[in-house]
């Protein structure tokens, strides 16, 4: 599976505890697509089921989002690297000087012989909407359209690989970005799904996002909470086929 391109499709593994996702894996195996590791299964897995998974052949995202001082992120970044992920995230807002150490960082591990992994700097959090961007922000802040792009702007003279962003900022974010900037899209829910709860203000179908100019997609419960995940998955698949 190529790094960047390949399956669109990440499946959020956010499951209670590990084995509960790794079963989830197993009934997706070989359905071609790639897998998150958020915080919460990573706070009650540790690092063993990340290895585990990359020791399969998976191509892991781990999903931290780093946000921290320059030398902290690095370090948080090179153990990223260690464990053989695929892609990390970063936040954006940390500033241009840990957004380059970060990607410093995981070219380190490219240098040693290693693979480095993929980079990309959350933007804006697709749980927000605009008054709850704009409370954050402060008075006088941008609108919340205006700070992603800004923070993409950021992140790629960081010279990092891309950003994760709503489907709503994916079309200005593409122009802004070009053509090979990666576009990691949460949020992603098909029409016939019913809602998942996560919490997301800004989302959009799967066709919708890859249409805005999204070059991956975040997958949550209209795979992992389907009676059949790989049905779902593959439906969604199906769907996409067009784009």
């Amino acid at each position: 599976m190529d790094r960047v391109s390949g399956s669109p499709l990440i499946v959020a593994l956010d499951h209670a505890d590990p084995a509960a996702a790794v079963e989830c894996v197993e009934r997706l195996d070989g359905a071609g697509a790639r897998f998150k590791v958020g915080s919460a299964l990573f706070t009650r897995s540790g690092p063993a089921l990340v290895r585990e998974l990359a020791a399969r052949g998976l191509e892991v995202f781990l999903d931290l989002k780093f946000h921290d001082t320059p030398a902290t992120v690095a370090g948080a970044v090179a153990a990223a690297a260690d464990l053989g992920v695929w892609l990390l995230t970063v936040h954006a807002s940390g500033g241009p000087a840990m957004l380059e150490a970060a990607r410093e960082a995981a070219a380190r591990g490219e240098r040693a012989g290693g693979t480095r992994p993929l980079v990309v700097a959350v933007t804006v959090l697709t749980s927000l909407d605009a008054a709850a961007h704009a409370r954050i922000a402060g008075p006088g802040a941008q609108p919340l359209d205006d700070a992603a792009s800004a923070l993409a702007a950021m992140a790629r003279e960081a010279g990092l690989d891309g950003v994760v962003a709503s489907a709503r900022e994916a079309r200005a974010l593409r122009a802004a970005l070009g053509p090979d900037a990666l576009i990691v899209v949460p949020g992603i829910r098909p029409a016939w799904s019913a809602s998942d709860h996560s919490g997301q203000a800004r989302t959009a179908t799967p066709a919708e996002a890859l249409a805005e100019g999204a070059s991956h997609l975040v997958l949550g419960r209209a795979v992992t909470a389907a009676d059949d995940p790989r049905a779902a998955l593959e439906r969604i698949q199906a769907e996409i086929a067009p784009a």
